[in-house]
C-alpha cells in the first residue's frame, strides 16, 4: 500500500512540475503588454539583466521577472549591449533581451550641409536632442585639442554628410567622426589628382575645394569654377572671389557686401591680396575637393551668375563685362553667388 502511495506522489510530482514548467515557459514567452505598438527603451552602460527584467516589471510589461531570469540565464542569454532599442507589443521578454544582446540599437541621425561653416555645425549639434553636449562655451581650440594635436583651425576639417550615433553620443565623438570622413576622403580625392591642379598641399586642396563649395550649387559647374582659378593662380591673378571677403569679415557681416568691403584688407580678402586664403572658408563636399584637384581644361578667367544658380564663363575681360550686363542688369538676386571679376583689385562685386 505504502509503494502504491509513493508510486503515486512521484507521478504525481512529475504532472505538478510538468504544470508548473508549461505555465512559466507560457509566462516567458507572453508578448509583452504595451499601452503602444512600440516603445524605445534604453540600456545603460552596465545595467545587469536583472535590473533590465525588473524595470520591465514596473512598467508593466511582464510579470514575475525572476521567472524570466532564470530562464534567460539557463539559456546563456545575459550579455546586453547600452543603446536605445525599439520593443514592440509582440515581443517577448526573451525577444527583447535577445535584440539587446544582438545590438540591434536605434539609431539617431544628424546632417552637415556642404557650404555650411564649422560655427554651423556647432549649432547642428547644439540643437539636436539626442546628442550629449559637452562642448558649452569652449572655444575652438579647445575643441580642436579633443578631436586632433595636429589641426589648430576647425574650418573646412568636418565632412558634409549625414552621421548616425547611438543616443547620448557626445558632440565631440561625432566631430571625430567627421573628421575622420574629411582625412579619408581628402586622401583619396588626392590619390587622384591632375598635374593641371595648382595646389601643391592636401590641405590647399581643401581650401580651394571650399572656395568652390561656396561659389557654385551646380555639379557640373565644379571643375570649370575650378578651371577658373586654377588659370588666375598660374598666372598671379587675384582670385577676387566675394564668399573669401564674407567669411573675413566674420559675425559682423550683414549680409550687404559694398565696395569698401572689397578695400578692407583681411587675410581672406582675395581681392586685395594673391593666392589662396590661409585656411577654408566652408565644409567642402567630396565633388568640390575632386575639382579643386581635377581643374576643367580650357583658357576662361572670368564667371558671372546668371541668376538661375548656374554661370556664364569668360576668356577675356571685354565679354565678362558684357555678360555682366546682360545678367545682372536688374540688380543682385538675394541668393546670388559670387564670381571673379576683373583681373584688378577693388571692383564693385558684379
Amino acid at each position: 500500500m505504502l509503494k502504491k502511495i509513493l508510486i503515486g506522489l512521484f507521478f504525481l510530482s512529475i504532472a505538478i512540475g510538468a504544470a508548473l514548467t508549461s505555465y512559466l515557459l507560457k509566462e516567458v514567452q507572453k508578448p509583452m503588454r504595451f499601452s503602444d505598438t512600440e516603445t524605445s527603451y534604453v540600456v545603460e552602460r552596465g545595467a545587469s539583466l536583472k535590473r533590465v527584467l525588473n524595470d520591465f516589471a514596473v512598467r508593466g510589461w511582464i510579470t514575475m521577472p525572476r521567472v524570466h531570469e532564470v530562464w534567460l540565464r539557463y539559456n546563456e542569454l545575459t550579455k546586453l549591449q547600452r543603446g536605445e532599442y525599439i520593443l514592440t507589443s509582440d515581443m517577448s521578454s526573451t525577444e527583447a533581451v535577445k535584440k539587446i544582446i544582438a545590438g540591434e540599437k536605434l539609431l539617431r541621425s544628424i546632417q552637415f550641409i556642404e557650404g555650411k561653416t564649422f560655427a554651423d555645425n556647432l549649432q547642428v549639434l547644439s540643437r539636436n536632442s539626442f546628442v550629449l553636449h559637452t562642448i558649452g562655451d569652449a572655444h575652438q581650440e579647445e575643441i580642436m585639442a579633443q578631436i586632433s594635436s595636429d589641426i589648430q583651425h576647425p574650418e573646412g576639417w568636418f565632412f558634409p554628410d549625414t552621421y548616425f550615433f547611438e543616443t547620448g553620443t557626445t558632440d565631440i565623438e561625432i566631430l571625430k567622426l567627421a573628421y575622420q570622413r574629411t582625412q579619408k576622403v581628402l586622401a583619396e580625392e588626392w590619390g587622384k589628382k591632375s598635374a593641371e591642379a595648382e595646389v601643391s598641399t592636401p590641405y590647399e586642396a581643401l581650401i580651394l575645394a571650399s572656395i568652390i563649395e561656396k561659389e557654385t550649387g551646380a555639379a557640373f559647374e565644379r571643375p570649370m569654377i575650378s578651371g577658373v582659378f586654377t588659370r588666375r593662380l598660374k598666372q598671379g591673378m587675384r582670385l577676387q572671389t566675394d564668399p573669401t571677403v564674407i567669411y573675413g569679415l566674420g559675425p559682423d557681416f550683414n549680409g550687404n557686401l559694398t565696395r569698401s568691403h572689397l578695400r578692407a584688407d583681411t587675410p581672406y580678402n582675395t581681392y586685395t591680396r594673391k593666392g589662396l586664403p590661409p585656411t577654408p572658408i566652408a565644409n567642402a563636399g567630396r565633388e568640390a575637393i575632386a575639382a579643386a584637384l581635377n581643374p576643367a581644361d580650357g583658357n576662361t578667367l572670368f564667371f558671372v551668375a546668371k541668376g538661375d544658380g548656374t554661370h556664364h564663363f569668360s576668356v577675356t575681360l571685354d565679354e565678362h563685362n558684357q555678360a555682366v550686363r546682360q545678367y545682372q542688369r536688374f540688380g543682385r538676386r538675394s541668393d546670388y553667388q559670387s564670381a571673379p571679376t576683373t583681373a584688378t583689385s577693388g571692383d564693385e562685386p558684379q
